[in-house]
């Protein structure tokens, strides 16, 4: 499995992108909004390893509430849908938290998310 990208929640999005673009080297996508959710989002790629997608939505203002201004979730890529789907049956018999189950994302992505066991949000995603 490898580390593919970290989600931070703020309210300043283009504040944040232009930090890691201009102190680290990073490299924009365009803004993706989905107005229906009140949710909009960057990724900020570097020349390696994880890139960071940058999140606002319109509910979450506040600081350590269940969803908050920090670290949302970490996402690890899987080769295949087959790939999530065991990963996922394998938390389940493993007793671990499943906080959401399969499913295509709004941006395409097929997914399921667990709870750590600090209560930290891990997607397990593919293409």
């Amino acid at each position: 499995m490898q580390l593919t990208h970290i989600a931070l929640w703020t309210n300043d999005p283009e504040r944040l992108r232009d930090f890691y673009v201009q102190y680290f080297d990073g490299k924009s996508n365009e803004k993706y909004v989905n107005p229906k959710k009140g949710f909009s989002s960057y990724f900020v790629s570097f020349e390696s390893g994880p890139s960071l997608e940058i999140m606002q939505r319109n509910d979450i203002t506040e600081f350590y509430l269940p969803e908050h201004i920090g670290l949302a979730h970490l996402a690890f890529h899987a080769d295949t849908r087959d790939q999530v789907d065991c990963m996922m049956e394998r938390f389940r018999e493993d007793g671990c938290v499943i906080a959401g189950e399969t499913r295509v994302s709004g941006d395409g992505y097929y997914e399921g998310v667990i709870l750590d066991p600090d209560g930290n949000r891990v997607e397990i995603v593919t293409r």
